[in-house]
């Protein structure tokens, strides 16, 4: 009896093997994440929605040599705009709740893999003005960034892709090679990722613009400057602003830089003349300083206007709808050209 429980028991432990190899040749076979992807090689279809996992094959394809990095309030930009528009080849690496630092990665990413960088269009959201944005515990959110993200693949990276979300994302893959699926993203890198506009609720919209306030509308108009003691405007810091600074100093010259403070919902940012406010416009002024010495443009869309003030543009405090997208495609298209903004007033331009 123990002998048969012996030999059923390496018969069992080698069909596991077996099976678990089987399913590491699927993985691998597939490389549903671009692991093996190089200069001159076509990206995997984008099939997971994680666009941290996604986006570094992108790169390393050497397929384009222009891009859109930031969070989610850049992910509606439309790289084949900019591409058409400015006879680039535009990427949208922007990503869901990008904190500085993985924004800083994809900038380093974007430079290493791309022998002449032609344009660089990075979003700054209000995370880069914050006092603690450079802890280490501000650098990743509960999806981490892969390794594989920041540096070259290695052999030991492969051992990595031995779980169940990898064995899913293989599957998805293998389902649109045989014509059964969409990939989930476009091959660069952009997707609408709000609700149809078919579906837009102003009053459902309101909710999430003035969540803090129980969905109700507030006076968000500026202030008259509240006094600040020189003591504490002296100690204002913004640590991420450093991680800015040496991006930018890494990129040739011969790149175009545009630097945006998209256009958010006026909710979404301190109050004009409240220490706050006051406090985030000596961040904004930190950041334009970056801008004249790098020699980058500066697009401030991050103040009260007639597109960050209308809650029909806005599906919550934070993201545009894609109307709004399209206007600061044209936009950013039109002074990159060297064109004035448009008349509104809602784009600052600093070049």
């Amino acid at each position: 009896m123990a002998k048969a429980w012996i030999a059923w028991s390496r018969w069992f432990l080698l069909a596991a093997l077996v099976f678990a190899g089987l399913l590491f040749a699927f993985v691998a076979a597939l490389d549903p994440f671009g692991m093996r992807v190089q200069a001159g090689q076509s990206a995997r279809p984008i099939m997971d929605i994680n666009q941290r996992y996604m986006y570094p094959q992108l790169v390393r394809s050497g397929a384009f040599d222009a891009a859109v990095v930031g969070s989610s309030t850049m992910r509606l930009i439309d790289p084949q705009a900019l591409s058409r528009d400015l006879g680039a080849r535009f990427v949208n690496l922007a990503m869901n709740a990008a904190t500085p630092w993985e924004q800083t990665q994809t900038v380093r990413l974007f430079r290493e893999h791309t022998p002449a960088p032609r344009w660089l269009i990075w979003g700054l959201d209000t995370n880069w003005c914050e006092a603690d944005a450079t802890d280490p515990a501000k650098r990743l959110t509960p999806r981490p960034v892969p390794a594989w993200f920041s540096r070259e693949v290695r052999w030991f990276d492969w051992l990595k892709l031995m779980n169940l979300t990898n064995l899913e994302i293989a599957s998805r893959l293998f389902a649109y090679r045989l014509g059964l699926g969409p990939e989930r993203i476009r091959g660069d890198g952009y997707e609408v990722f709000t609700p149809p506009e078919a579906s837009y609720d102003l009053a459902r919209a309101r909710g999430h613009i003035y969540e803090n306030n129980g969905g109700v509308p507030l006076d968000l108009s500026p202030l008259p400057p509240m006094p600040v003691p020189p003591a504490e405007r002296a100690g204002w810091r913004f640590p991420a602003l450093g991680w800015l600074d040496e991006a930018l100093a890494a990129y040739p010259k011969s790149t175009r830089l545009m630097l945006v403070m998209p256009p958010s919902h006026v909710a979404a940012f301190p109050r004009e003349g409240s220490v706050a406010g006051q406090r985030y416009a000596a961040c904004k002024a930190g950041i334009a300083a970056a801008a004249r010495r790098y020699g980058a443009t500066m697009v401030d869309y991050a103040h009260a206007s007639p597109v960050t003030t209308q809650d029909a543009n806005y599906w919550d405090n934070l993201h545009f709808r894609l109307p709004i997208a399209q206007r600061v495609e044209e936009e950013l298209v039109g002074v990159a050209k060297g064109d004035a903004a448009l008349p509104d007033g809602a784009a600052r331009v600093m070049r």
